[in-house]
């Protein structure tokens, strides 16, 4: 259900930008985020940190956007946010006695540290691979091909890349509601 929520953002984006322009999908998209963030801290009492980074960045971002009325800033935006995600699972191997990815609340995998090390830094070049290709898109195609891409395409990649993950990781996962032996 979650998923699906998260996607309300990304729909609407679209959606404005097909209808009217960049600009108007970029308010759009900042006002649906903040209004997600509420709706979360409404239904749960608080608010996830990556939800809260993600709506952070695009305020900022959209904020300079329609300020300056460049669309240089939400353009990048993709590429800012990709890009903090890798730094920050790329320094969790060298900060605290887990990597970000093993301290994820969840109780459906149970991997050794050397795995959850691995499966965090293929995510930090996941999202590293996304920063660059957010800045080619945005430098070589159309403002109209990057709001596709933007909009349905990174979700897609990461779609993709977490099922690739399931070969590998299927015989950790356990069943968080079975009785422990």
């Amino acid at each position: 259900m979650n998923a699906v929520l998260d996607l309300i953002p990304a729909i609407l984006f679209f959606a404005a930008y097909k209808f009217y322009d960049l600009f108007v999908a970029t308010a759009v998209l900042v006002v649906a985020l903040l209004v997600m963030v509420g709706f979360t801290y409404f239904r749960t009492g608080k608010v996830p940190k990556l939800q809260l980074a993600v709506a952070g960045v695009a305020v900022v971002m959209g904020g300079l956007t329609l300020y300056f009325h460049n669309a240089t800033f939400i353009l990048y935006k993709p590429t800012v946010l990709y890009g903090a995600f890798s730094l920050a699972l790329l320094a969790s191997h060298v900060i605290g006695d887990r990597v970000i990815l093993q301290r994820l609340p969840q109780k459906a995998l149970v991997m050794p540290d050397r795995l959850w090390r691995r499966v965090n830094f293929a995510w930090a070049l996941f999202f590293a691979f996304c920063a660059v290709l957010n800045i080619y898109v945005a430098l070589n195609y159309s403002e109209d091909v990057w709001v596709k891409v933007k909009a349905f395409g990174f979700t897609a990649l990461m779609f993709v890349f977490m099922l690739a993950h399931i070969p590998f990781l299927s015989r950790h996962f356990v069943d968080p509601d079975a009785a422990p032996r």
